[in-house]
């Protein structure tokens, strides 16, 4: 029997496991995908929120500044990319000029530090390419962007590397109450534990009522994003928000730590909890509503479009607490924007609920850090080339136009937790993510995950399951 089962290997579910793991705790998380940050985690504005727009008292208000004051020391333990780029809530009319004084006030009341109003003519120097409309902006020095794949590998790797255990392609089906705890029924046999933690994202309402006296629901609210090439990646330096409304912060605009840039998303409810195509008339609004607050968005630079899914809970509000008729069932819930900036607090406060429940001692041999893939253009001219020397296969570009290396696909496979779907490899190395979206790398990494993987090119993947790339060969007989 495990001490604590982890439903879900999103960001928040990783960094819970991340958390339990500076504990002697045998634990594991389990994920219905077939890698990391699958969900919500890996398609949303990658943004790290200055925590001004969640109400007072709010769990996300307290939760959202806590993370964004961790995420920096956090990115330096285990290597990903982090930039405290700040960010602005443009007003582009007098008549709302009282909505950026209700942000200010509420985001002082959450302890947001350094806040203040600026007005058009600081604004325009901060930002040549704001809106001709602009009239003042609420700035937040302590707004920041991130990269979210990573943030969420760097959580899950370091957990693993601590003893917590992974199994993908392992969907929960039920669970009942044993004595003792828990018992998890699954696509792959039946597992016990003595703690839950329903961190299932958009499926974290039908976790929760396999066993809550009173359900919960959640509403998959998609957004659609478009990403624009790195020779956009400079149009704006900050986040550039639009002031908020009903359905969160409306389009923003802003860089990317990869360099391009990227607007969205929008707000849609809709049913079906893995719709994450996008549609032209949500392109549209995107397109249309970020000049609101940047003009000369260079949008025939767009060389993608995604849609990602907000787990929306009715009340606007995450849900992270153990069920009192349930005891040892932790939720995390709810779990949307600024989740992804709130993760890391998130991950403390819900081991702090699991070592309450199971009274854990501290693990020795606990090792907060993590090395991320080497970067190659982040040496010098002589160390590349000794690098070279050693391990030739950084010395082989396999994606042009980021100009990603063998070398680093193989530390992307062999590392712990690694890749083993093209989707995996470009969330690991960005092989893929470039200006042609994949269409020359595609081939040679698919060449090395078959040789690396000992697997038959028809039966590699694009992201798992049924997603094959090769299904089948040229003039095929009957």
């Amino acid at each position: 029997m495990y001490d604590v089962i982890i439903i879900g290997a999103g960001v928040s579910g990783a960094a819970a496991a991340r958390e339990l793991s500076r504990y002697q705790v045998r634990a594991c998380v389990l994920e219905k995908e077939e890698d990391v940050c699958c969900g919500t985690s890996k398609a949303n504005s990658a943004i790290v929120h200055a925590g001004y727009d969640a109400a007072n008292g709010s769990l996300m208000a307290k939760l959202n500044v806590e993370g964004n004051k961790m995420m920096s020391k956090l990115s330096k333990e285990l290597d990903f990319e982090f930039i405290q780029n700040g960010s602005l809530v443009v007003c582009t009319d007098e008549e709302s000029r009282p909505g950026l004084q209700e942000l200010l006030e509420r985001g002082v009341k959450n302890g947001v530090e350094g806040l203040r109003i600026i007005e058009r003519e600081e604004l325009v120097l901060m930002e040549p390419n704001i809106s001709d409309q602009a009239v003042a902006a609420l700035y937040a020095p302590t707004g920041g962007i991130v990269c979210p794949f990573n943030l969420n590998i760097a959580l899950a790797e370091n957990a693993y590397t601590n003893g917590v255990e992974f199994c993908f392609n392992t969907q929960v089906e039920g669970i009942e109450r044993i004595k003792g705890g828990f018992r998890l029924k699954t696509n792959k046999g039946d597992v016990e534990t003595k703690c839950v933690v329903n961190a299932a994202g958009v499926y974290a309402d039908q976790i929760h009522n396999m066993v809550a006296d009173e359900p919960i629901t959640i509403i998959p609210r998609r957004g659609d994003y478009c990403l624009l090439d790195q020779t956009a990646g400079k149009h704006v330096t900050r986040t550039i928000f639009a002031l908020p409304g009903k359905y969160g912060k409306g389009i923003l605009v802003s860089p990317t730590v990869h360099g391009n840039l990227i607007v969205g998303p929008t707000a849609i409810d809709i049913e079906d909890k893995e719709g994450t195509n996008t549609t032209r008339t949500g392109l549209d609004q995107v397109i249309e509503k970020c000049a609101n607050t940047v003009k000369n968005v260079p949008m025939r630079q767009v060389i993608t479009s995604f849609a990602g899914l907000r787990a929306h809970e009715e009340g606007h509000e995450f849900i992270i607490k153990e069920l009192p008729e349930a005891p040892g069932f932790v939720d995390c819930a709810g779990i949307e924007s600024p989740g992804l900036t709130s993760s890391p607090a998130i991950g403390c406060m819900v081991a702090d609920i699991v070592k309450g429940i199971l009274d854990l001692k501290e693990n020795p041999n606990f090792v907060g850090s993590r090395k991320g893939i080497l970067n190659p253009e982040t040496l010098s001219m002589e160390e590349r080339n000794e690098l070279i020397k050693k391990q030739p296969a950084y010395g082989n570009i396999i994606c042009r136009c980021e100009m990603v290396t063998e070398g680093e696909i193989l530390d992307a496979i062999h590392r712990p937790l690694g890749a083993k779907s093209l989707d995996g490899v470009k969330r690991r190395t960005r092989a893929g993510m470039g200006r042609c979206q994949a269409g020359f790398c595609s081939p040679r990494t698919m060449e090395i995950l078959s040789r690396e993987l000992s697997l038959d090119r028809m039966e590699i993947t694009k992201c798992g399951g049924e997603s094959k790339i090769v299904v089948g060969t040229n003039k095929d007989r009957i």
